[in-house]
């Protein structure tokens, strides 16, 4: 049985109509490429039947079989190989389920790094600070997914480095700072998993593709399922894609982007970007992001190639999309395309607005079907009164309608306020993936970073949660917040309008 398909793979079907195989990401990378020819980084997709599979009996001989296969082929076509220690290839892991389920499961960037290939890649580029910052985030991302070291213990390192460069952004962090990083991290991995940090790229790929399949099952995909009404027999796809680089240097970048927006259904596209960064840093939240406008004024022909590709694919999938790109060194490379999660009012306005335009042409049958129970449910939210009241900060209305409820700092605390009857605000620096179990208690999010596209404003949107994301103002000192001279501690009672960003 086949079980591993390169993206340029001649199925019978259209791809985009194979998500029980290729799950939805896999289908539509395998669309990008074969049908639309967009400008997509080569890779294979290790079908959902192979995750059932593992799930049930293991790794097994097949599998391995063909990864490395498709491995091989995917290395000719880049001219490099993975573990080559003067000319590595690198690839991107990425979940990719039948229905889309943002954020839940696992993704590593940057895989293929050690510390011979890493020498390679900054001689290759003759950019070690590049090198050296792939390295330390592919370190900080496997240990985390693959070896399960908590997150936290990295992010406390890498801000002791930044403030120690007095680095306002990342990017400011110098190399030898950063090969000091690698380091430590690695000094981490050992005291905590007893085991040095993995060297052989090929037991890195098998165990993050492992991580990806067992992450079908973790307690946050799971929830997620439960509340989406999603089968939980389905499986995952594994998407193994070459690595383009975002972080490369002032003249790359990653982004978010929809073709409408996704919370008013206005037409025009939308999203967010970050200047030399990975995929990871806009949607985690971890940095605060630009809007997708400001990209026309950085890379004006980038810009207008994007627009392009946006209207294609509209056209293509006869719906909004939700997109994932990356600029290295002024390439543009599509990484992901999916129809896009939205509000019940950008559900409305979309359907309506796509019976009226030609070049998509919904019948009225069609744009019935697309509005559900949950979107009218939605429409229904309240909203403030439009009279004056007191705003304590303002971050981005990410996802609409108001809430009002007692703040709480922790999903676990969230949960257990609401298991107790209160009305929760839950308030994060960002939101994960780890985070999903008290998103779904609470009555609004409320976050100090992040744009309109990190994981809070994703999932509050496709479950009609009020949001605010990057309220920057605040500042979160234990089991209180801080803004402009104001306090808020545990179980006060604030209102957040997701409409407007007020709080």
């Amino acid at each position: 049985m086949q079980l591993v398909f390169s993206f340029d793979f001649p199925h019978l079907a259209p791809p985009k109509e194979l998500k029980d195989l290729l799950g939805g990401k896999g289908a539509n990378l395998a669309e990008m490429t074969s049908v639309l020819e967009l400008p997509v980084p080569p890779g294979f997709t290790i079908s959902t039947e192979a995750c059932r599979e593992y799930l049930q009996e293991g790794w097994s001989k097949e599998l391995d079989a063909q990864v490395c296969e498709a491995l091989t082929v995917l290395e000719s076509k880049m001219d490099k190989k993975l573990g080559d220690p003067s000319n590595p290839l690198l690839v991107s892991v990425r979940s990719g389920a039948k229905f889309s389920m943002p954020g839940m499961m696992d993704t590593v960037l940057n895989l293929g790094l050690n510390d011979q290939s890493v020498v390679g890649i900054a001689e290759q580029t003759d950019d070690y600070r590049f090198a050296y910052d792939s390295y330390r985030r592919f370190i900080h991302m496997y240990s985390r997914i693959v070896l399960g070291i908590p997150g936290d213990e990295f992010d406390r390192l890498f801000e002791a480095a930044k403030q120690l460069s007095n680095a306002v952004s990342d990017s400011e962090v110098p190399t030898e700072l950063l090969k000091y990083l690698v380091d430590s991290y690695k000094e981490l991995v050992l005291r905590a998993n007893g085991e040095p940090f993995p060297q052989e790229p090929m037991l890195q790929l098998r165990g993050a593709i492992m991580a990806v399949f067992n992450s079908w099952n973790g307690s946050r995909a799971i929830a997620y399922r439960q509340r989406e009404g999603i089968p939980n027999d389905l499986g995952t796809a594994v998407n193994v894609q070459a690595m383009v680089f975002g972080n490369r240097d002032d003249n790359s970048g990653t982004g978010v982007g929809f073709t409408r927006d996704p919370a008013t259904g206005a037409r025009g596209a939308y999203g967010d970007f970050l200047v030399n960064a990975q995929g990871e840093d806009v949607v985690a939240g971890v940095r605060n992001t630009e809007p997708l406008g400001r990209l026309k004024d950085r890379f004006p022909d980038l810009y207008d190639e994007l627009m392009s590709i946006f209207s294609r694919l509209e056209r293509h999938y006869r719906d909004m999309c939700d997109t994932e790109f990356t600029i290295e060194q002024g390439k543009l490379w599509m990484l992901q395309t999916r129809v896009g999660k939205r509000t019940g009012v950008a559900a409305l306005k979309m359907a309506v607005d796509m019976t009226k335009e030609s070049e998509i042409a919904l019948s009225k049958n069609e744009a019935i079907l697309r509005i559900s129970g949950d979107h009218l449910d939605q429409v229904l939210h309240p909203q403030f009164a439009t009279k004056r009241h007191s705003v304590l900060t303002k971050g981005l209305g990410a996802s609409p309608g108001a809430a009002v409820g007692k703040v709480y700092f922790s999903a676990e605390e969230a949960v257990s306020a609401s298991r107790r009857g209160e009305e929760v605000i839950l308030v994060r620096k960002e939101t994960s993936p780890d985070d999903v179990h008290g998103m779904l208690a609470s009555e609004g999010i409320l976050t100090t970073r992040g744009g309109l596209v990190s994981h809070a404003a994703v999932v509050a949107r496709g479950w009609g949660k009020p949001a605010v994301v990057g309220a920057d103002a605040i500042r979160i000192v234990g089991r209180s917040f801080v803004a402009f001279g104001k306090t808020v501690i545990e179980g006060d009672e604030i209102s957040i309008d997701g409409s407007t960003g007020e709080v």
